[in-house]
Order: structure tokens, then C-alpha cells, then sequence
């Protein structure tokens, strides 16, 4: 709780220039009055598996006038590292513009190997799903992001179907249709990183030493499961991130178009592995936020938040 209340400050501390472009924002600016819009709630137990309490937080507009558009948040780590509270600073877009957020704890590989991660947020998922009345999370417009392996994760969360057979740890209910989907620099092609020029120890430590490892690998590949009628999806990522390749991204890109899934690429030029330039950053939200407008998620105009 108390590095969850010292990450909320920072949130504050850190949006004030943002808000005012570089000056001194008015006293009513949203940072200033972000305690008076928001109650947090963390550490809401979504799903035991083996013993193992799996965790999120809500953070959750004060009295809203009706169901907001609601952010499911899964953080990066390849699999095997990081939790939630560290993604909380990544959270400020979509606090800023008034939506919900869901953050979500998953089983790291030391707990748990591949597929447990997947299914672990697949859950989380049919989680917000089934307690929408209860938080005012509007169903209809629920939006899936991630970074890195949580870019990962919210490509297989919203792509996967059930036959896919990663919801056997759900409690019961349907498959859960999710607005859009925002990929920052996930990985795209599991089966990719285990082996040959784009190994990733990582990769090598989530899936393990488990039978028919590059079964479980397109198993758990968001290429995989790219057809028609999939929600629209945006991807951002570096042309030179040398920890999850660009290629994944393209690819996805590519074959999105053919199954004729709306979509779009934005490329970060020259940068690394999700440190960005700050101009690239807004760019990118920008983009995000015009991308969710298009496909009627928000009713808000593009802006740098």
C-alpha cells in the first residue's frame, strides 16, 4: 500500500508539466485535482490458482454520470520480471482523459511457466467483464494495453479464442469482445525468440524446458490467431529495439491488413526498447487517441496528454 500511495503521488508530481506544456499549470488543472476525481483500489484479488491470490488494482473515477470506457493494463517484464505498481506511471493517459483502469498482476515464469501468464490475464479480463455494474466499467468499450510482454499478453487476452483452450482456470462465462487493443512493442511470435539471430533469454526462461516448446510457442502467438472479425488493433514500436524485434510488429501490421482487421503501425524511428523521446511519446499517444476515436471508443479529439 505504501509504495502504491508513493506511486500516486509521483503521478501528480510528474503529469504537472505535461498539463501546462512546461508552465506553471492553474490551480484547478487536473494533477492538482486528480485526489477529488480518482479513488484507488488496489490489491483486488481476480483469480487462486495453486494457492497463488493473483492481484489487480482499480482505479476508478469518482461518481461518474455513467459507465466509463475502461483500460485492462498489463506490464512488461518478459514474463519474468516487474509487477503492477511499477506500470503505474504508465497509466496518466488514460487517468487524464477519465476512463477506468484495471492494472493486473500476472504469474512471472518463476512462479509459473508459459501458459499460465496468458491465462492469467485472459482471466483478469473475464474478471472486469463480470463486475462491470459493480466499478461503472462500461463492457461495450473496454480497451486492452500493454508494453513489452504485457503488449504480449493484451494481444492474447483480446485475439485468442476459446478453443485456444487458455481459460480452463476462468470461472465460467463468455468470451469477452474488447473494443481495441493498444500494443506497445509486444512480441508478436513466441516460437521467434527460443531459438536462431532473435533469441531472447527471456523467451528461453518463460516457455522453459517443457515438452514440445515450439508447439506451446504458436500456441501462445498472437500471429497465430489473426483472422477476420478481430477488434481494431495499434501497434507502436522502435524500428531499433533490440529486445523485442521490430519485425514482430510489421508482421502483425502485415498480416492484420490481409485478414482485413483495422489496424495501424506507428514506428518510433531510432529509438530503443520503450525509451522514447518525449516528443515521440505524445506523438504516439496522439495517435493512439485518434486511433480509439476512429473506431468510436472516445468521443475525445486527439491531444497530447
Amino acid at each position: 500500500m505504501r509504495r502504491l500511495l508513493l506511486a500516486s503521488l509521483a503521478v501528480v508530481w510528474l503529469l504537472l508539466p505535461l498539463i501546462g506544456h512546461a508552465q506553471a499549470p492553474p490551480p484547478d488543472s487536473w494533477a492538482q485535482t486528480i485526489a477529488e476525481r480518482y479513488v484507488i483500489l488496489p490489491d483486488i484479488t481476480y483469480l487462486t490458482v495453486n494457492n497463488y491470490a493473483l492481484k489487480l488494482d482499480v482505479y476508478q473515477p469518482r461518481k461518474p454520470a455513467s459507465a466509463v470506457p475502461t483500460v485492462v493494463y498489463f506490464h512488461g517484464g518478459g514474463w519474468v520480471s516487474r509487477d503492477k505498481d511499477e506500470a503505474t506511471l504508465r497509466l496518466l493517459p488514460y487517468l487524464q482523459m477519465g476512463w477506468a483502469v484495471v492494472n493486473v498482476d500476472y504469474r512471472l515464469a518463476g512462479a509459473a511457466l508459459a501458459p499460465a501468464a496468458v491465462e492469467d490475464c485472459r482471466c483478469a479480463l473475464r474478471w472486469v467483464a463480470q463486475h462491470a455494474a459493480d466499478y461503472n466499467f462500461d463492457s461495450s468499450r473496454i480497451v486492452l494495453i500493454g508494453a513489452s510482454a504485457g503488449g504480449h499478453l493484451a494481444l492474447m487476452a483480446g485475439m485468442a479464442p476459446s478453443s485456444a483452450g487458455l481459460d480452463e482456470e476462468c470461472p465460467a462465462g463468455e468470451d469477452v469482445r474488447v473494443a481495441a487493443i493498444v500494443n506497445w512493442f509486444g512480441i508478436t511470435d513466441v516460437a521467434d525468440l527460443l531459438g536462431g539471430k532473435n533469441q531472447r533469454d527471456y523467451a528461453v526462461a518463460w516457455v522453459g524446458k517443457q515438452k514440445n516448446r515450439k508447439k506451446i510457442a504458436r500456441r501462445l502467438s498472437p500471429l497465430t490467431y489473426v483472422r477476420p472479425g478481430l477488434p481494431p488493433i495499434i501497434s507502436v514500436h522502435a524500428d531499433k529495439d533490440p529486445t523485442v524485434p521490430y519485425s514482430h510488429a510489421v508482421r502483425l501490421h502485415r498480416a492484420l491488413i490481409k485478414a482485413g482487421v483495422p489496424n495501424q503501425l506507428v514506428t518510433i524511428h531510432g529509438e530503443k526498447h520503450g525509451h522514447y523521446a518525449p516528443e515521440d511519446d505524445l506523438a504516439a499517444y496522439r495517435e493512439i487517441t485518434a486511433f480509439l476515436a476512429r473506431y468510436g471508443v472516445t468521443t475525445l479529439t486527439p491531444s497530447a496528454p
